[in-house]
């Protein structure tokens, strides 16, 4: 087991991601420090997309983790652990069918069960600091219009403890994360490729103009690009906001 972290509980705030990065700009703060919100109003996911939690029913939460010699160039290093540590506890859970959509959306087989949001503060070629926003699906059943959502709860019939399981993810998260600048993108890239969502299945998606094409999801980069093989056994890599998996 890890060091304890210091979680401070909030009942409702914007973004825990941008409370957390207030704290920091005023004082340097604990690895592992938690921030919790019962009630979170503005979460966002990757490029700006907003996401609908209920209040008290699920996990919205941002970890700050401190870093001394973390390139930037490695940096999806620490889109890896953050995945692989939530995969843990889903599967420890019980859930069978969890894959990693890239870079970092956790599914339970073809609905997203929970969203991750890393923001890295760069110091010249170094991350000196990673908040690590994480929305994690857990007692909430209605999700509206969200037709590509669900819960802990829809999947294993049962509600969960929310402050048992947040010490659960910060567990195995601190064991991921705790000796991640000794390792290299291509060291941990098996393991994450393995959990791929949609690896090597024919798949339809959009570029940065919202074009469709059709490609199959073969592997990462070592730099975290996505790796897809068009028509024509032409591969190409895709960075985050070049494409969008549709399915």
């Amino acid at each position: 087991m890890g060091k304890q972290s210091q979680i401070i509980k909030l009942d409702a705030t914007d973004s825990t991601n941008l409370f957390l990065k207030g704290l920091l700009m005023t004082s340097p703060m604990e690895d592992y420090t938690t921030v919790v919100a019962k009630n979170q109003l503005k979460g966002r996911g990757q490029m700006g997309t907003s996401w609908q939690s209920e209040s008290g029913k699920n996990l919205t939460y941002s970890v700050l983790k401190n870093f001394s010699a973390l390139r930037v160039q490695q940096q999806f290093v620490l889109n890896i652990g953050v995945s692989m540590a939530l995969c843990d506890v889903l599967r420890t859970l019980g859930l069978s069918n969890v894959t990693i959509k890239w870079p970092n959306d956790i599914m339970s087989g073809s609905l997203k069960i929970c969203g991750i949001l890393i923001e890295n503060i760069l110091q010249g070629a170094q991350v000196s600091h990673a908040v690590i926003g994480i929305g994690l699906n857990v007692n909430q059943t209605d999700f509206g219009g969200l037709t590509k959502a669900t819960s802990i709860k829809l999947e294993m019939g049962q509600s969960q403890n929310l402050e048992e399981l947040l010490d659960k993810t910060l567990e195995r998260l601190q064991f991921h994360l705790d000796s991640i600048e000794q390792k290299t993108v291509a060291q941990l890239l098996p393991a994450y490729e393995k959990m791929l969502f949609r690896k090597d299945k024919p798949s339809t998606f959009t570029d940065s103009n919202g074009e469709r094409f059709m490609g199959f999801i073969r592997n990462v980069s070592d730099s975290g690009k996505l790796v897809i093989e068009l028509e024509d056994q032409i591969f190409r890599s895709f960075d985050l906001k070049e494409v969008t998996l549709l399915y």
